[in-house]
């Protein structure tokens, strides 16, 4: 790989901490500060580096962690199982269906000092568009840090919610950056037995921290054959293992059979060992359109799909500014060649002016980047040089299961609501609280002026953002929300909570029970009309007359006269009989530092989405601490107020119909 593309990653020692998170975590009484916040954990494969490690980072090797020993292991396990998607008919006559597939290397923060469950800023890569891309890595790792990195726990929640598996990185880093050929040693090492004990460790920690395997990146140089033989040896060994625990593993074309490490870009005979040794590759940017097309072909010979080979596509520095031979990856008028892999697509936030990285501008950018110039995958651009992967790649949905609901929830936000009121007006994020969100966005479907429409943070119903339809109207508009497959019954309703900020509008829900006679086409809507009143509005609609299933839900608005209108979306909801969770249990305060407290408790069976904490003031002000899928939380920088001594707590369960529990409260003396 190219050193420049380093910036971020090695920063090393030097990297800059996230801000202190207000949000989640576990642990025992009174114990030191720096060890209450809990982070990502990262690993060194075995041997340390010499010296001391800088402020922040702490040096851990892989071969001696075990999971009773991880005091942070409850904040940093995930907990939403991995969703079946299904894939409606395409949106658009461009996007396919079971040919390319993408691939998206994130660095999501920095390798130390990136908080387990959230910090106490929205500005951060709040990634919504799941419904295009297979597979998730958790870029990162350096030489001064630590080169084994798990995900934490929100990024593979918000993941699986959408059907995307998550992997962890192993980084081996060139020697400009670092990078000690040691380090390649120790991961390949053998025991007495000719086993490999850091394979068997990788899997048990994917396995502890339900995340779905590894992207393993051998990158320095200096190796032989001897340790390339070691190397395909560990790869074998790692695979079985992991295909064993259901997890999967992906190869970097660097490190060559010969055990140097030259990046072919293609699929070869320096690779191909490799390639068979885990379930996908990702091929160097070094590629051409040759290449790819050879490489294709090679895997089909190997009885492999050319799908498993993701052809990188460097967006780290140009974002949709990159030139791209698309036609080499995803050609218009012929079978995809290979799969695409998006190095660092997080550039639609680092863009941005350091003082202009609002949660809005970073959505604008990241639609454009997923969707197209047009901004509707239903509408696309046919001058656009981008090819975004909405024109390429059909779209993916999990919503496919009674009870389900969405508050339109990105996982950032600039303050938290619950029932359109404020609860906490501290910006926060937490990928883990964000919902299945729409998969095409925006289809809108109308014969006159298209409405802008995009998530919003100024106003929701709960949680940090709602969707805004703003425009004029001078035809009737529908905006499709969702592709769903939720079987209907004779209880079957829909919950529509809106409210109209500006003008006149009359909105009809409109559901489909059957697909598209067309990709492209609109949906065989049904209407039926909802109720509209001042400020927000929970309008409750029987399917009266619909059968069988659900396979779109959207809204048709009509604007009174074409004037312009500005309408809110705040939640959905579809369902049979409504369900209130039960209280969890046994909450306590594990530990105590000051203001930085840790809390646990035991959740209780049954539909839990997941757990709210709010502290309780003298004056009767519930205020919202922040809320996770985890059995733990952290909550820091808290002070006495109001006079009290002590502070009082609330824990709720949510579940998925954001009904709540009832409050399991623990208190904490001053």
């Amino acid at each position: 790989m190219n050193p420049t593309r380093r910036t971020v990653l090695l920063a090393g020692a030097a990297a800059a901490l996230l801000p202190p998170t207000s949000s989640p975590a576990t642990a025992a009484p009174r114990t030191k500060a720096a060890a209450l916040q809990p982070y990502a954990s990262y690993w060194y494969p075995d041997s340390l580096p010499s010296g001391t490690p800088g402020t922040g980072i702490s040096w851990r090797s892989l071969k001696s962690w075990r999971p009773a020993d991880d005091p942070d292991l409850a904040l940093n396990a995930a907990t939403v199982p991995l969703a079946p998607r299904f894939t409606p008919t395409p949106v658009n006559t461009t996007a396919r269906a079971g040919q390319a597939r993408v691939q998206s290397l994130v660095s999501f923060g920095p390798t130390a000092g990136n908080p387990s469950q959230g910090s106490a800023t929205a500005e951060y890569y709040a990634l919504t568009h799941w419904a295009y891309i297979d597979e998730l890595v958790f870029w990162g790792g350096s030489s001064g840090e630590g080169l084994i990195l798990a995900p934490n726990a929100p990024i593979v929640d918000a993941a699986h919610r959408h059907g995307v598996p998550v992997l962890g990185n192993v980084f081996l880093p060139p020697v400009a950056y670092g990078g000690q050929l040691q380090w390649t040693r120790d991961l390949v090492q053998k025991d007495a037995a000719g086993r490999y004990p850091l394979a068997e460790r990788l899997v048990a920690v994917a396995d502890a921290y339900g995340f779905d395997g590894w992207f393993v990146n051998a990158e320095t140089s200096g190796g032989n054959a001897a340790l390339g033989a070691d190397m395909l040896g560990f790869m074998r060994r790692l695979k079985a293992l992991a295909k064993a625990e259901g997890q999967r593993v992906t190869w970097y074309d660097s490190m060559t059979v010969n055990g140097a490490v030259s990046w072919q870009g293609a699929l070869d005979s320096q690779n191909e060992a490799f390639f068979r040794a885990a379930d996908d590759m990702f091929v160097d940017f070094r590629w051409t359109a040759a290449k790819l097309t050879s490489s294709g072909q090679r895997a089909q010979q190997l009885g492999r799909s050319r799908y498993e080979l993701w052809a990188g596509v460097d967006v780290e520095a140009n974002g949709w500014n990159s030139s791209v031979n698309w036609d080499a990856i995803v050609p218009r008028d012929k079978a995809h060649v290979v799969s695409v892999g998006f190095y660092r697509p997080e550039w639609t936030r680092n863009h941005l002016r350091a003082d202009g990285r609002t949660p809005e501008a970073f959505h604008a950018a990241d639609d454009r980047f997923w969707t197209g110039r047009s901004l509707d995958p239903s509408r696309p651009d046919g001058t656009d040089g981008w090819r975004a992967a909405a024109l390429s790649v059909a779209d993916r949905s999990t919503v496919a299961a009674v009870p389900f609901a969405s508050v339109f929830n990105t996982g950032h936000g600039l303050r938290w609501y619950e029932d359109g009121e404020v609860t906490s007006d501290a910006p926060w994020n937490h990928l883990g609280l964000q919902d299945r969100l729409p998969s095409r966005r925006w289809a809108v479907h109308t014969e006159g002026r298209r409405p802008a429409v995009h998530f919003d943070f100024a106003d929701a119903w709960r949680g940090g953002s709602s969707v805004l339809v703003d425009g004029e109207l001078d035809e009737p508009a529908v905006v499709q929300v969702y592709a769903t497959r939720l079987p209907l019954t004779a209880d079957t309703v829909v919950e529509l909570t809106h409210r109209t900020d500006a003008g006149s509008v009359h909105v009809e829900l409109a559901v489909a029970t059957a697909e598209p006679t067309a990709p492209a086409a609109t949906p065989p809507y049904t209407y039926f009309p909802v109720t509209s009143a001042d400020g927000w509005q929970t309008s409750t609609v029987r399917l009266t007359g619909l059968t069988g299933t659900v396979h779109a839900i959207g809204v048709r608005l009509t604007a009174a006269d074409g004037a312009p209108v500005r309408w809110r979306l705040g939640g959905l909801a579809v369902r049979d009989t409504p369900h209130t969770p039960a209280a969890p249990t046994a909450l306590r305060i594990t530990a105590a530092s000051g203001g930085d407290l840790r809390f646990a408790w035991s959740p209780a069976p049954g539909d839990v989405r997941h757990h709210t904490l709010h502290r309780l003031l003298a004056d009767g002000t519930r205020r919202f601490l922040g809320g996770t899928c985890q059995r733990a939380f952290f909550a820091g920088r808290l002070r006495p107020e109001q006079g009290e001594e002590e502070a009082r707590f609330e824990l709720r369960a949510v579940g998925e119909l954001y009904t709540t529990s009832a409050p399991a409260t623990v208190t904490h003396r001053w």
